[in-house]
């Protein structure tokens, strides 16, 4: 939560972490209640405003009427939820709905304004939880014990750090997001990031991210990886989606119990196979932050490609473009570079992959990874040529569009299956003729 900090105290950035929930059967009846609760108050409001609307009142949508309506309601009104539980559920609707109001005003006709949900996530702020190790105490309204539960996993943050804590429903499982104030990195002097040094960053598909640094140094991270998990999950998919196409309800027949169990299973291998992309591409962008450190860049230049989701360029490429999830990549470095004292700013990346960067012609887009310029006989990586670019178009910036000589390969998604050793996904059929079994490290065949 944010709170009033002295100028002299040092600068911080809010984190969030996700852990599941190891919970009895008893103590998910009772989440579930809460967040049931939760779903309540949401309603109430939409149901005060729908009778404010029929007597042509004004509606409640500022967070001080609404907690004062809640005051009006009494304790006891919603079940086991706390008013602190309550208050962060009137404060999510208040900021959904001047959100809404405010695209409307600017002329976005096809935003919606709250409607009703089942399952709202509810927030405690610092001082009504307690966090030991693995252990997160929740309140409760008055009158009811708190409700203990445990984490699986261990918090990437010290428990003094912890701001707030959200518990949420996704996927058929209970989840806490943990926020906690992370304070920026401090540098020696003389090690610490250089505004004055600007590096350049091209996003793409094969290649998360490709950096033209100072100096001719470059970075490429590879996601092929991350390209090859969004193949293999939707060639499955597809496969499970023709395995029950004949045990499949009718449009508005009520499905039986092995749709429902299926169709969960399907929401638990969409959930995993985000998972897995996510921190994939959390791990590409902390390789470029560790990359700009070691080099004291303390300004990233990032090309902004959003506009190509706009172009049809059919239906092979239009489900690569789905699967690219760009606003995440621009996401997750700007956290980064937060964090390490970074500063990021968005760039025009128009023409940058078919423009030389030593004579600034123009150059046919190739179909390839190599740049060829004929003018100047220009040869080198289209990606890394790009992000040179991109780093020479930003305004103020010292960095030339140079030649990149020293270039430091990585790779992201390290967890992802099938990456290591053999870097084939499990799921696909054994590679040797007649072997079974998953494919393993390729080794020569038996002497005859």
């Amino acid at each position: 939560m944010p709170r009033r900090r002295s100028p002299q105290s040092p600068r911080v950035v809010h984190r969030t972490a996700r852990a599941g929930l190891r919970v009895t059967p008893a103590q998910r009846r009772r989440l579930l209640g809460l967040l049931v609760s939760a779903g309540d108050v949401w309603a109430c409001v939409l149901e005060l405003n729908a009778w404010r609307r029929a007597r042509q009142d004004r509606p409640l949508a500022s967070y001080q009427e609404l907690c004062r309506a809640l005051a009006a309601a009494g304790p006891g009104t919603f079940g086991e939820l706390d008013t602190e539980g309550a208050r962060s559920v009137l404060r999510r609707y208040s900021d959904a709905w001047f959100a809404t109001a405010q695209r409307r005003k600017g002329g976005d006709h096809r935003a919606r304004f709250p409607r009703r949900r089942a399952l709202v996530p509810i927030r405690w702020y610092h001082g009504t939880f307690a966090l030991e190790r693995r252990r997160l105490r929740l309140p409760a309204a008055r009158g009811r014990p708190p409700l203990w539960v445990r984490l699986d996993r261990d918090l990437p943050y010290p428990p003094a750090q912890v701001r707030s804590v959200t518990l949420i429903y996704d996927a058929g499982r209970l989840w806490v997001d943990v926020t906690a104030e992370v304070p920026v990195a401090c540098y020696p002097a003389g090690q610490e990031p250089d505004p004055a040094r600007v590096a350049g960053v091209d996003l793409g598909i094969i290649h998360p991210y490709a950096v033209a640094g100072p100096d001719g140094q470059g970075l490429l991270v590879s996601g092929r990886a991350i390209r090859a998990e969004h193949r293999m999950h939707l060639a499955d998919g597809k496969a499970r989606r023709r395995a029950v196409a004949h045990r499949a309800p009718k449009p508005g027949q009520k499905g039986s119990r092995r749709w429902r169990h299926h169709r969960r299973r399907q929401r638990l291998a969409e959930d995993r196979h985000r998972r897995r992309v996510r921190q994939a591409q959390h791990e590409a962008a902390k390789t470029v932050i560790t990359w700009a450190v070691a080099r004291r860049v303390g300004t990233l230049a990032v090309g902004d490609p959003r506009g190509v989701l706009k172009l049809d360029a059919g239906r092979k490429h239009n489900q690569r473009t789905r699967d690219w999830r760009i606003g995440h990549l621009i996401a997750a470095l700007k956290d980064k570079a937060e964090a390490a004292g970074i500063s990021l700013t968005l760039v025009d990346e128009r023409g940058t992959s078919s423009t030389c960067p030593a004579c600034r012609s123009r150059i046919p887009k190739p179909a390839g990874r190599v740049l060829s310029c004929p003018s100047c006989l220009f040869t080198g990586h289209r990606d890394l040529a790009a992000a040179a670019n991109i780093a020479a178009r930003n305004g103020g910036g010292t960095t030339s569009a140079s030649l990149v000589a020293d270039v430091t390969h990585r790779r992201a998604g390290a967890h992802l299956p099938g990456v290591s050793p053999s870097r084939r996904d499990p799921r696909r059929r054994a590679h040797h003729r007649g072997a079974r079994g998953s494919p393993g490290r390729h080794r020569p065949a038996p002497p005859t």
